[in-house]
């Protein structure tokens, strides 16, 4: 299943990635090596840096016992360079993975990796729209320290216009019935 949007998961979907992910915390501490994706592939493709993220879902697909490559600089790297298209990067990087995990510097381009490819395809941030695995990341730490979703108040801060790790919280914690407080820098609010 792709995950472009934090949309694209149900809440029931959402709280049993969170418990399996509380499942594999536990597992991970006594056998660093779960055999759960062995003969899976992951490519990442990634049209702009980001050390943490390009790095954090290759070291899970090797925990998962799974195989893993990829390009952090696709746009000088690889043939975007002289004009590739993202659905003829998609076609070519999908016959060598079971899944794509893509970062692009524009609004939507996840989105349109999707329309061409044939494989899930994980938005791991796309422009200013959303970053829906760090919001992932974000309500797993959420309910480990208040032991719920439900109702909380949280406190946004920052530059909330460009900011698409907010963008995905967003969404994703007012469907859990947060009251949320918008802390914005001048002129980074949250855009409507």
């Amino acid at each position: 299943k792709s995950i472009v949007s934090i949309d694209d998961l149900s809440n029931s979907e959402i709280i049993r990635i969170l418990e399996v992910a509380t499942e594999f915390d536990e597992s991970l501490k006594t056998r660093p090596i779960l055999p759960l994706l062995k003969n899976k592939k992951l490519f990442s493709l990634f049209y702009e840096p980001s050390s943490r993220t390009f790095f954090s879902f290759r070291e899970a697909m090797r925990r998962l016992g799974g195989d893993w490559d990829g390009v952090q600089d696709a746009q000088s790297s690889t043939s975007v360079a002289k004009g590739e298209s993202i659905a003829d990067s998609i076609r070519t990087f999908e016959l060598m993975a079971d899944i794509i995990v893509m970062r692009h510097p524009n609004d939507g381009s996840v989105q349109v990796a999707q329309l061409y490819g044939s494989m899930p395809i994980i938005n791991a941030g796309d422009g200013g729209h959303e970053h829906p695995t760090q919001t992932l990341c974000d309500l797993f730490t959420l309910r480990e320290e208040h032991g719920t979703l439900e109702g909380l108040r949280v406190v946004l801060c920052g530059d909330l216009k460009n900011g698409r790790t907010v963008h995905s919280l967003t969404f994703a914690l007012l469907r859990f019935g947060a009251q949320l407080i918008f802390v914005p820098g001048e002129g980074l609010e949250l855009p409507d």
